[in-house]
């Protein structure tokens, strides 16, 4: 969006605003054909403005991408991603336990049969990914782009400590299939919203 159109927009919605002020049961239909006609200015505003599709899920990878009503995040490429990493552990685990093939001599590796879905190796992982978070008083928020190497959003989060006005608390948040806070620097304090106590 543009300074001309979020000037625009602004504009529309603060018409729509005064006309929302001043509804009532005596408004004539004129005035109201009136509100109709800036309600429509707004929303064309709105098509002009909006140049993505709207999200289908809520990944922040994949915004717009296929949807799988079972998933947590509604996200398929996600869910898939962390179904492949389940059951590769659980074949791992059943192979190690129930061995496959004739037994052979003692001196020989054991022998297994090709599995139709191919080697480990050739099996995608998991992505892993260090998401950096801010204590906001109320909740852990991101705070930035996850990144894929540690290091460097462990800097990341120092270069925020440093600044002007510093969160009182961060976070790294290891992502892999599932998440585990890795390191809190701070002590994240609940604080009420409302001033006094909400007396």
């Amino acid at each position: 969006m543009n300074h001309a159109q979020l000037t625009a927009l602004g504009r529309a919605l603060r018409v729509l605003g005064e006309h929302g002020d001043t509804l009532s049961t005596e408004m004539p239909d004129a005035k109201l054909h009136e509100v109709k006609a800036d309600l429509k200015r707004a929303l064309d505003l709105l098509d002009e403005t909006v140049t993505t599709a709207a999200p289908t899920t809520r990944c922040a990878e994949h915004p717009t991408g296929p949807v799988d009503k079972d998933a947590p995040d509604l996200c398929l490429l996600c869910e898939t991603r962390r179904r492949l990493a389940r059951r590769s552990k659980v074949n791992d685990s059943f192979q190690d336990s129930f061995p496959q093939g004739r037994p052979t001599a003692p001196d020989a590796g054991p022998e297994r049969t090709t599995s139709r879905y191919g080697v480990r190796g050739d099996r995608p992982q998991p992505q892993q990914r260090w998401l950096p978070e801010m204590w906001t008083g109320q909740a852990w928020q991101l705070c930035g782009t996850p990144r894929r190497d540690k290091q460097e959003a462990e800097l990341y989060l120092a270069a925020q400590r440093r600044t002007p006005r510093p969160s009182m608390a961060y976070r790294l948040v290891h992502e892999f299939t599932d998440y585990e806070v890795l390191r809190i620097w701070g002590t994240p304090v609940k604080v009420d919203i409302e001033p006094m106590g909400n007396l």
